[in-house]
């Protein structure tokens, strides 16, 4: 195994699956599934996911509401997935711990830094929800934050694509993919990773960042076993066991992959 403790990002619109809006029982099991083998092998998996499927803070302004209120209600968006992602993972037979930024005593504890490290270190998931509990920061930055906090060995962003591409393949076709990138290439070229503050935290923290097909089964455990798969973004662009070469430039892109959103 490459990583002992890991942290694992997900978006909340991946739970819809085909549908317009709510959380897709199949996709959720899929993924507590793909957790639960992970865990199983001894790593330490900790879990941040988003809550666009219910509601995004940034849609409060658009609905005539306070953003700061529109980020609580978003945040709350987030805990009502990690309730359901901690239900699919118990009845797999996992244990596991639901922290919230955000107070609310009677569904989750409270977040406090040693007893998250105390529960991934007894081989419980734990899962962050309700952010970092302050309005105007995404669920990103809570995992970059949180990920920094548990020392975590690298930031895992499943979502629907398999990497960073230099261009939106649905909208370019001749978009390509990075099998691995630095940080400053990633900014450099303006390609959409994470949004600024969680980015900006990965890299002064040389915090590397995997992004990758969350929703392809076993590609979880295959990036765990040593696979390229996804994109890596580091400090130096490659494995972080290699040496880093100051003279080489990482920024070379694989082969065409299939169409797909850009992360």
């Amino acid at each position: 195994m490459k990583y002992n403790r890991i942290l694992l990002k997900l978006s909340g619109e991946a739970l819809m699956g085909q549908q317009q809006y709510g959380i897709d029982a199949t996709r959720l099991m899929q993924y507590a599934e793909e957790i639960k083998k992970v865990a199983a092998t001894g790593t330490q998996v900790a879990v941040v996911i988003g809550g666009g499927n219910i509601f995004r803070g940034v849609q409060a302004e658009a609905f005539g509401l306070d953003r700061v209120q529109g980020d609580y209600m978003g945040m709350l968006a987030t805990v009502i997935n990690s309730m359901a992602l901690q239900s699919a993972l118990e009845k797999l037979d996992v244990n596991t711990r639901l922290l919230s930024g955000v107070t609310i005593q009677r569904v989750c504890e409270p977040y406090i830094r040693r007893r998250a490290l105390r529960h991934l270190e007894k081989g419980r998931v734990v899962i962050f929800g309700a952010g970092i509990g302050s309005p105007y920061f995404t669920t990103d930055s809570a995992a970059s934050l949180r990920a920094i906090e548990i020392e975590a060995d690298v930031v895992l962003k499943g979502t629907r694509v398999d990497g960073i591409y230099t261009a939106d393949p649905e909208k370019d076709p001749t978009a390509v993919r990075y099998p691995q990138i630095t940080f400053d290439e990633v900014m450099a070229k303006k390609l959409n990773v994470m949004d600024m503050t969680a980015f900006t935290l990965c890299k002064e923290n040389n915090l590397p960042i995997i992004v990758f097909d969350m929703n392809k089964e076993g590609n979880l455990q295959r990036l765990l076993d040593g696979e390229s798969v996804g994109t890596l973004v580091s400090m130096h662009g490659a494995v972080p066991t290699e040496p880093a070469d100051a003279h080489h430039s990482s920024l070379q892109p694989a082969l065409k992959q299939t169409p797909g959103e850009q992360a």
